[in-house]
């Protein structure tokens, strides 16, 4: 019986071995096409691979699209994004390019402006910098694939966009495009920010005004990216940071169920400190529930929603430690393997690493982690990834 157990134990010993080994060879490391930074990637239902990224002088970069049908082994012809040249922003790291995919392969997306006049809506009064009307853009591509409609600025009742915004896209031609900012005629504040949606119900032709979906007086934390997210079943998911106080930068959840016209609030993680410290946030479908991740201080998380609830899982953090963990970014397999991705030991304008690490669907670590060491990574980016149909993840920086 001895014998026995002990060779049970080592056959279930080998099997991890093996999947240890297997988590790490599953992954494909891989540069963005054209030299370009801060990717973001979507997969639709036919298999193409839809990637964003930006290239350019970093105030005034430009966005650029490109395609691949055999899961990132070659890409598209890259097709300009913006109409106005130069009208996206690298710097920071939070203000670029969002995409949005439906399922048949439409492609929204969306970014913050680097000039006033860009998008043809006169800019809000308020504020006492050019950079406190800067828009909030959104592009759709073509029905022949070929080029992008002008962008809009969907910001007609706000101002002070700073923080990065965000695009989703669900059932019926619903699209969302999110942001923080404030109301006309309200002080430039942290404390009066609100999070704003502005929502399509054709495809994004035309837009509603932007209306604010964050039931609590929270505030936002001013130049922190947020995030939305529409899940198979139509909820919205948004991730915010607060500022209440100009010190409690809390990590909140705002669920919809009914198109987002209303949004319970949850909140998920606090962090206290008297400063903005320009985070971001990721979202991914894992079968019936959504992977969301997050900062806090110097270690980035995530955590499992089931779909369409508040009910957020215990906090799963990146193994080990690192220099100041940024840009978290995921992607989730069939068999509900996720990867988590971030940046370590990233600055103001400096280049910095790539980290990542494969959890199995009960949360726990696979394998090792993965690296792009100092100063492979480039200024002002970050990573993406995105899964394969044989379980394989491929990371995009």
């Amino acid at each position: 019986m001895r014998r026995l157990l002990r060779i049970a134990l080592s056959l279930v010993t080998l099997a991890g071995a093996a999947l240890s080994c297997s988590a790490q060879d599953r992954v494909r490391l891989m540069r963005v096409p054209d030299g370009g930074i801060q990717p973001e990637v979507a997969v639709d239902s036919r298999g193409t691979v839809h990637l964003v990224y930006l290239k350019g002088d970093p105030a005034h970069s430009d966005v650029y699209y490109v395609r691949s049908s055999d899961w990132g082994a070659t890409f598209s012809t890259p097709i300009r994004v913006n109409s106005v040249q130069g009208s996206a922003i690298a710097i920071g790291s939070i203000r670029g390019a969002r995409l949005a995919v439906t399922k048949d392969g439409q492609v929204y997306v969306a970014w913050n402006g680097s000039r006033p006049d860009s998008g043809g809506v006169t800019p809000a009064a308020g504020g006492s910098d050019a950079f406190d009307h800067m828009p909030m853009l959104f592009a759709k591509l073509n029905a022949s694939g070929t080029a992008f409609e002008p962008e809009r600025n969907l910001m007609r009742l706000t101002y002070g966009l700073d923080g990065g915004g965000s695009v989703a896209a669900g059932g019926h031609g619903d699209v969302y495009v999110a942001w923080h900012g404030n109301r006309r005629g309200l002080a430039l504040d942290e404390g009066h920010r609100r999070v704003w949606v502005a929502r399509s119900r054709d495809q994004g032709a035309g837009f509603a005004l932007e209306h604010a979906v964050n039931v609590q007086s929270t505030g936002a934390c001013g130049c922190c990216a947020l995030g939305i997210f529409v899940d198979r079943q139509g909820t919205i998911y948004v991730l915010y940071r607060t500022a209440t106080g100009t010190v409690h930068r809390d990590i909140h959840l705002l669920v919809s169920r009914d198109r987002g016209r209303t949004f319970e609030d949850r909140l998920l993680d606090k962090w206290t400190i008297g400063a903005c410290p320009m985070t971001s946030v990721a979202f991914a479908q894992a079968g019936h529930s959504v992977r969301v991740a997050w900062q806090t201080k110097s270690q980035v998380y995530f955590a499992s929603v089931p779909d369409g609830t508040l009910d957020a899982s215990k906090p799963i953090a990146a193994p080990g430690s690192g220099k100041l963990r940024k840009y978290p970014a995921l992607a989730v397999n069939s068999t509900g393997d996720t990867l988590l991705e971030w940046t370590d030991g990233t600055g103001w304008g400096a280049r910095g690493s790539l980290a990542w690490r494969v959890f199995d669907r009960q949360g726990r670590p696979l394998g090792e982690t993965g690296r792009v060491p100092a100063p492979g990574l480039p200024a002002w980016s970050f990573g993406a990834a995105f899964a394969k149909p044989d379980g394989g993840f491929v990371v995009l920086y």
